[in-house]
């Protein structure tokens, strides 16, 4: 319990951090709203916004990777900790910006290899379920120090989560593709050339995806009631023989 504590103290004060950068930004660059499409952007501030998003991922990695030795568990700790500063990020740009005035409001979630864009409650969703998927392994590790994701949910998983992917990029990145030939070069190139950035997002596409990733969710969880539930029926036969 210490470790999920700490860990969401950390993730919640990561998201104070990221949230003030984007009450800069905004005074700097969208003073008169942030609202799509959005004008250019200079080259240096798209590569540092670059460097500044990757930087975040290592910075939440790194936490997970010093509370666990095994890969599950890491990956666990990590959504615990993506899913906590996430939501936690849009809770301290309502208290510093007033914004998002709705869920339903675009929003840039991120710039690699292209503009990730969608409305707020679309993140807001994943990172639940990251929190929920995280509880749930954690929760399997304490009673099978060998549980793990089955391959078929590994493939749910990775399937809903590049589903998802796209419904956030994916006309963005083909877009990149026409311009630059290059999805990772034509990131930045695409933001540079573009006239603006538009709000393309595909709801069936999120929708499906979570679909997936629900499905493992839920297949997950059962396993891991189901060996709570041994463990307990093996515990009382232990203690009533």
């Amino acid at each position: 319990m210490t470790h999920f504590v700490w860990l969401a103290v950390f993730a919640i004060a990561m998201a104070y951090l990221e949230s003030a950068v984007v009450v800069y930004l905004r005074a700097l660059f969208f003073p008169n709203g942030f609202t799509f499409p959005l004008p250019q952007m200079d080259r240096s501030i798209v590569i540092t916004e670059l460097g500044r998003e990757l930087a975040t991922i290592v910075m939440l990695l790194a936490p997970a990777l010093m509370l666990a030795r095994r890969s599950i568990e890491r990956f666990a700790w990590f959504l615990f900790a993506f899913g906590v500063w996430d939501l936690f990020y849009y809770v301290w740009l309502k208290v510093l910006l007033g914004w998002p005035a709705s869920l339903f409001d675009m929003d840039i979630l991120f710039l690699v290899p292209v503009p990730w864009v969608g409305p707020v409650i679309a993140p807001c969703i994943v990172s639940v379920g990251f929190v929920l998927l995280a509880i749930t392994i954690l929760r399997g590790v304490e009673v099978n120090s060998a549980f793990g994701l089955k391959p078929v949910e590994w493939t749910l998983l990775g399937s809903g989560a590049a589903v998802i992917l796209w419904s956030f990029m994916g006309d963005h990145l083909v877009h990149a593709v026409l311009q630059g030939g290059d999805p990772i070069n034509g990131g930045p190139a695409y933001m540079l050339k573009d006239s603006g950035l538009d709000a393309a997002f595909s709801w069936f596409y999120f929708l499906l995806g979570t679909a997936l990733a629900t499905i493992t969710l839920l297949c997950t969880w059962r396993r891991v009631l189901s060996g709570s539930v041994a463990l307990r029926s093996s515990s009382s036969m232990l203690k009533n023989p």
